[in-house]
């Protein structure tokens, strides 16, 4: 009796756990998924308590800033009205430092931010050095010359005798560092002292000599800690709500986030919309696939076919106009009006005629495609690469002999990659705070409901067999008596069982 008694009380136990597991992993099954949405946006708002702040503030992902060069092969022909041949230079590799200044928290739910970036030059990571040569359109001649076009015969004649007095030409040989990041040229101080205002820069001018210890302007962005539904979306920038660059009032728009962060919880029917201060506009990047980073389960952006078409192929970007071929957008306006054009790489996805009007292009997808990898819970980037490129437009100007017969083409210039990819401990914490723990508790609910029903089923096992046939055996039916041996009175039970009546014998 005392082990029968032993294992009802263990049969007891164990179902009593079990009741409690299966209780508790009902309870998670409702509980955690708030729980879990609550986590992340306390840890994804722009707050100093937010685990994300300081990744926000400093961003500890490395950016390299790739850049390719286009090398003119034939500049003395293209004056003679020949096609132009280029041939690609680089990558020149440069790492990019980022952190963020005058942050400023306002009163209506936004932060103020200035994000500086500098950058330092890869050797071992580029193929080529600085002090290379190569040989590039003179933009600052010819976009002159496209500026002079429908000005004065005179005007022109004296622009042509001022180039040739400066010895500007069409073309010049210059240094990768000059190119990047500056040169001094006496038509800049030429132009700046009889026209001070059309170029926005006074001193040396580069490629990218604007954004070298420089800001992207005054971004104003909602935080998130009062409203979640507009967190990371940019307010204000430089103090505007939209810009003046554009021919509409949806082209002007400032939409999106600063391309840092975008809001948690997203979908495959979630877009990726930034405003890019050096394009001037904002942008609009589109699901393609999930796959996995590091572990990290993430949604792969790409640009849409339609990010660079022309107004008579995607009617919503006429206000980016006036455009030549589908697939480059025309920049003139927000880049003190000279003929740039920004496109992909090699004019990928762009009009073929682009591409066939250069020698020495070959755009493809997996060379010129840009992405980025998003994990969709926390709506951080993992990793990216932003392709784009560079283009002027040149043809010959009547009245400016340096232009000599350029047949009109878009030539590029340069292409670029911004690339980078979370890595070491920031990844790390990331990766525990926010998918290892939100996965253990997601698997843990199902786990307890499932041990618990296994518990469960033991005392109800216990019961079954404890009713087997070893009950039956112990409480004998009257059929199932054992045959007894024979006595005086058996022939009289016997026909008494049977229902007949006994004579007595004589």
């Amino acid at each position: 009796m005392g082990s029968r008694a032993r294992t009802r009380r263990a049969v007891a136990v164990l179902g009593f756990a079990g009741l409690l597991c299966a209780v508790l992993g009902a309870v998670m099954i409702v509980v955690v998924p708030t729980l879990i949405k609550q986590q992340v946006l306390k840890n994804v708002r722009i707050d100093p308590s937010s685990l994300s702040f300081n990744m926000w503030k400093e961003i500890p992902v490395p950016f390299y800033l790739s850049i390719y060069f286009f090398d003119i092969v034939n500049p003395d022909a293209i004056l003679l009205g020949e096609k132009p041949q280029v041939r690609e230079r680089g990558p020149y590799v440069y790492r990019e430092f980022r952190h963020k200044s005058n942050i400023t928290f306002n009163g209506n739910d936004t932060v103020s931010f200035l994000e500086y970036r500098s950058f330092q030059f890869q050797p071992d990571k580029s193929h080529g050095l600085e002090s290379d040569y190569i040989v590039m359109p003179n933009i600052l001649v010819l976009a002159a010359a496209m500026m002079m076009e429908n000005k004065p015969m005179s005007m022109k004649l004296i622009m042509t005798l001022a180039f040739s007095t400066l010895g500007e030409r069409a073309f010049m040989n210059r240094t990768i560092s000059e190119i990047m990041w500056g040169y001094d040229d006496p038509l800049i101080h030429l132009i700046n002292k009889y026209l001070p205002d059309v170029f926005p820069f006074k001193g040396k001018f580069g490629l990218f000599a604007e954004l070298n210890n420089s800001n992207s302007g005054l971004f104003t962005v909602f935080t998130g800690v009062k409203d979640f539904s507009r967190i990371h979306l940019v307010d204000k920038w430089n103090g505007l709500s939209k810009v003046s660059f554009w021919h509409s009032d949806q082209c002007n728009m400032i939409n999106g986030t600063s391309g840092q962060m975008w809001a948690p919880f997203m979908t495959p029917e979630t877009s990726l919309q930034f405003y890019s201060p050096e394009a001037c506009r904002s942008m609009n990047l589109v699901y393609k696939e999930s796959g996995m980073f590091e572990g990290i389960p993430t949604y792969r952006f790409v640009a849409p076919s339609t990010l660079f078409a022309n107004g008579s192929v995607y009617a919503p970007n006429e206000g980016f106009c006036p455009c030549l071929e589908s697939g480059i957008q025309n920049i003139s306006t927000c880049r003190f009006n000279a003929p740039l054009f920004l496109s992909h790489p090699h004019f990928y996805n762009a009009d073929p005629v682009l591409a066939e009007a250069v020698l020495g292009l070959h755009p493809n997808q997996e060379e010129h495609s840009l992405f980025l990898d998003v994990h969709p819970v926390t709506g951080i980037p993992m990793n990216c690469s932003v392709k784009l490129q560079l283009s002027l437009y040149i043809k010959a100007i009547k009245g400016i002999g340096q232009t000599g017969k350029i047949e009109p083409v878009v030539l590029p210039l340069v292409w670029f990659e911004e690339s980078g990819a979370m890595e070491g401990e920031p990844l790390q914490t990331f990766y525990n705070q926010l998918v290892l723990m939100p996965s253990v508790l997601h698997y843990a609910q199902y786990v307890l409901l499932a041990l618990g029903c296994v518990l469960l089923l033991i005392p109800i096992i216990h019961q079954i067999r404890s009713q087997g046939p070893g009950d039956a055996t112990r409480q004998p039916s009257t059929a199932a008596q054992p045959d007894r041996l024979p006595g005086p009175c058996t022939p009289l039970l016997q026909d008494s069982l049977s229902g007949q009546p006994t004579s007595p014998k004589v």
